[in-house]
């Protein structure tokens, strides 16, 4: 029996650095709230079974709004959010293993609430990539810019040779049992993605090319750039 690709989207962060009065997966995208697009790139593949929305047990924002306009009956939300990102995920994948039809050895993609503008190439890209892959991986790009490490003082006190670093991006994905046993041992709190959880057991998880245009909305000058890349791409949602 193949296995089933399941997708986890955490979503009970306040999005404290954006500075906004509410959730920012909840703000505004061209009309919408912000997550509605990003369900709906999820949706763009019919391989993904379900997709797993994990808020806070307090969140007042979601509503019928967010969801698309289309695929909804694969969407399913759960209020387990945790306080920190590792948490909400762990819990989420909890939640999903519980489930008759779940295995272990399923696939979970785990995707930013605020990443609104991954295409269904980029996505299609993953999949097939790591379809057969015995640990999984992430989408990610190279860093182009040159890079600094600075000392307490905010001087430059190194230049840091780029040629091997890449800046990670979402979806990851990996076996479900594998990424649940990962997030259940390892610190949450120092565990900033999941890739970090699965490299802390030894693996190397795979880096697929990701797009500058699979862009993470963290600050206000973050979202007229999504709508203008989601206008570019045209997506009914």
């Amino acid at each position: 029996m193949s296995s089933q690709y399941f997708a986890v989207i955490p979503a009970a962060g306040s999005g404290s650095r954006f500075g906004a009065p509410l959730p920012k997966q909840y703000l505004q995208l061209n009309g919408v709230p912000l997550i509605r697009h990003t369900l709906q790139a999820l949706l763009a593949d019919a391989r993904i079974a379900q997709v797993v929305v994990v808020l806070s047990p307090e969140d007042q924002g979601w509503n019928a709004a967010c969801l698309p306009s289309t695929g909804a009956d694969r969407i399913v939300v759960v209020r387990v959010g945790g306080d920190t990102r590792a948490e909400s995920v762990l819990n989420g994948i909890n939640w999903l293993s519980d489930q008759a039809n779940v295995s272990s050895d399923d696939w979970v993609l785990v995707h930013d609430a605020a990443r609104p503008c991954l295409s269904a190439l980029q996505l299609e890209a993953l999949i097939n990539v790591l379809a057969e892959e015995p640990v999984g991986g992430l989408l990610a790009i190279p860093v182009a810019d040159t890079v600094k490490r600075s000392d307490n003082d905010d001087r430059v006190a190194a230049t840091v040779d780029r040629r091997q670093l890449w800046q990670a991006q979402t979806p990851q994905m990996f076996r479900l049992g594998l990424l649940q046993h990962a997030l259940s041992v390892v610190d949450l709190a120092a565990a900033t993605d999941e890739s970090a959880a699965i490299e802390a057991l030894g693996h190397a998880p795979k880096l697929v090319p990701g797009s500058l245009s699979n862009l993470k909305v963290t600050y206000p000058a973050d979202l007229p750039l999504a709508a203008a890349i989601i206008n570019s791409n045209n997506p009914t949602v």
